[in-house]
């Protein structure tokens, strides 16, 4: 499957609300490995439907690309949602869709997921650190919130990424 350009901040997808995945629909495969190829095509570690157009409830996450983080490897999780957080810290989190800049945003050092794996199953995970903020961040997407809507200062919280 193709390599998908991934969708830059104002792109109106990335506002939008996302519609259930259905295990069981051969398109959603197909978005999964689009998913999959594009991840490991670009320099993230996570990545929500969205932000390759296709407006479902789907996201790949695999923070063991980062050097020193391990978490449960690749994950694909269709219809994630959070059952429990805690741990509130504020943290510097920038995203794939807004290349060119960081925000401090709040975000919770543990979550509690769950989801359904590609063919249906149940998933729980108990994350935690910077896997525990990656889940956050994409579930964000599936809501139509970037982390520049968490940001409680602009003026304070926003910074142009460093090249």
């Amino acid at each position: 499957m193709p390599v998908r350009p991934i969708l830059l901040y104002p792109d109106p997808a990335l506002k939008a609300s996302t519609a259930r995945a259905d295990p069981a629909n051969p398109e959603v495969a197909a978005i999964v490995q689009d998913m999959l190829d594009t991840l490991q095509a670009s320099p993230g570690v996570a990545l929500a439907a969205p932000q390759i157009g296709h407006l479902i409830q789907l996201i790949v996450v695999d923070v063991s690309r980062k050097k020193g983080e391990q978490g449960h490897g690749l994950v694909v999780l269709l219809n994630p949602h959070i059952l429990q957080q805690d741990g509130p810290r504020v943290i510097r989190e920038g995203c794939l869709s807004v290349p060119d800049y960081t925000g401090n945003v709040l975000r919770y050092e543990r979550t509690l997921v769950q989801g359904l794996s590609p063919d249906g199953l149940p998933v729980t995970l108990a994350t935690s650190g910077f896997e525990a903020l990656a889940f956050q961040h994409e579930l964000d997407h599936l809501d139509g919130k970037l982390f520049l809507d968490r940001i409680a200062s602009l003026s304070t919280d926003l910074f142009r990424r460093k090249r």
